[in-house]
């Protein structure tokens, strides 16, 4: 048995759905199917996500909903037509019953899930499956947390025993009083792993428009080669430093269950794409992938005597938790300490925030540099070979490339540094060109 999930670029119009239907239709284990919501036509499109949120935005300042709604019912009516089941699923009641959510929803949720929950309904149709909604089996606690083993054990009663096909929307779900609630964007990945695991599939096929995950960002490196084979850990690494092909939370639901991902491209079925996999996998290459992401900022804390402070790091993160924020690394010597923050999480806060280090632990000296970029170069063939941050760091230095930072974990599963945003793309090539090529 597979479970298949489908992106936006896939369920686009009514063209690529059916190529999914295709796909769907070529494998009779294909019975459980998650979609997203229809993504961009062309490079100037809207997602329909997108719009629905700003229809949302705009309604709550008192703009007229249903002209901001007709161009999405357009789309989906057009979809609906090209696909001919125009006949089969009634989208004038179902807009009408989604103005009325939106003007009474008091967060966005409700809105922002209603371009998956059509786009399964009208796949539904076309395939003659049955359409579940997703608020039927995905829980979530009434402050938007999910609730994973609620989650399992509604799935799995719900889904227990279907024989024939289904459909079912993904990134959303609802409150125990019937509230719609969201992951973050793209989480239908998070939903199709869900499923996975409570139908105790064989594997999970995440389609998507591209072949797979590739050794480096394609917008940085010419022509990356692809990775047949990924570890878990692996991609969890690679996915939570920027290599955005499949949502970084998805790995936990079938992490559990061991069940294998398979990433696939529905403009290139016969790819076999990418596998992920549980346990350590023994790669040809001593390093599986290169990922990063700009927006950092460091903030070196120096005083005299800090190791032996007791309470230092506690009374230092004592600032950021009170401040509602999260660090990404915490590099430090006998003397100092280096906080690394993401500008999205500082926001306009960075006075506020020097100004509680400075009240909690009186530095000695007080540094802050803006404009990082880091860069996670990812294998678990590193930690059997001697050498290998040498010839990292001697790859930068070729190329001129001055790191700001450097974390390793004790797994040797990541080497990761900090280098100055100017420096990011040169940074990732050289490395490609070191270990790659």
């Amino acid at each position: 048995m597979k479970v298949c999930k489908f992106g936006g670029s896939s369920m686009a119009s009514g063209e690529t759905i059916k190529k999914v239907a295709e796909i769907i239709r070529s494998d009779a284990d294909r019975k459980f199917v998650v979609v997203s919501a229809p993504g961009k036509r062309f490079k100037e499109d809207i997602k329909i996500t997108d719009s629905l949120l700003n229809a949302y935005a705009e309604c709550k300042k008192g703009k007229a909903l249903d002209k901001l709604l007709a161009p999405i019912f357009e789309r989906f009516v057009g979809i609906a037509t090209d696909l001919g089941i125009q006949d089969k699923v009634d989208l004038t009641s179902v807009f009408k019953e989604i103005e009325q959510g939106i003007v009474a929803s008091p967060i966005p949720d409700f809105a922002a899930a209603q371009g998956e929950r059509l786009s399964a309904m009208l796949l539904a149709a076309y395939l003659g499956y049955e359409f579940i909604d997703a608020r039927e089996i995905i829980r979530f606690a009434d402050n938007g947390v999910f609730n994973a083993e609620y989650t399992n054990d509604l799935a799995r009663k719900r889904l227990s025993d279907k024989q024939a096909g289904v459909v079912i929307p993904g990134f959303y779900g609802s409150t125990s009083s019937g509230q719609i609630r969201t992951f973050s964007r793209g989480g239908s990945d998070v939903t199709g792993a869900i499923v996975a695991r409570a139908v105790k599939a064989e594997i999970y096929e995440n389609w998507t428009d591209v072949n797979g995950f590739l050794t480096a960002d394609p917008r940085i490196v010419e022509n990356p080669k692809p990775i047949p084979e990924l570890s878990y850990r692996e991609l969890r690494e690679l996915s939570y430093m920027g290599a955005n092909v499949l949502h970084p939370e998805s790995i936990f639901p079938v992490r559990k269950a061991n069940i294998p991902i398979n990433i696939k491209n529905t403009f290139d079925p016969q790819n076999p794409g990418t596998m992920i996999l549980p346990g350590v996998l023994q790669h040809d290459r001593l390093i599986t992938g290169i990922a990063g992401k700009k927006g950092f900022v460091s903030i070196l804390i120096e005083k005299s005597m800090m190791n032996n402070e007791i309470g230092f790091t506690r009374k230092l993160l004592s600032v950021l938790e009170n401040l509602n924020m999260s660090f990404e690394h915490l590099p430090s010597g006998i003397d100092t300490m280096t906080l690394i923050i993401a500008d999205s999480e500082i926001g306009n806060k960075l006075q506020e925030l020097v100004g509680g280090i400075r009240e909690a632990v009186s530095p000695d000296r007080l540094e802050i540099q803006s404009d990082l970029a880091l860069i996670a170069t990812v294998g678990h063939g590193m930690a059997y070979k001697p050498g290998t941050a040498s010839r990292l760091f001697t790859a930068l230095s070729r190329v001129g490339v001055n790191i700001k930072m450097i974390d390793q974990g004790s797994s040797e599963l990541n080497i990761i540094v900090a280098v100055s945003g100017e420096d990011y793309e040169k940074a990732i090539n050289a490395i490609y060109e070191e270990f790659i090529n």
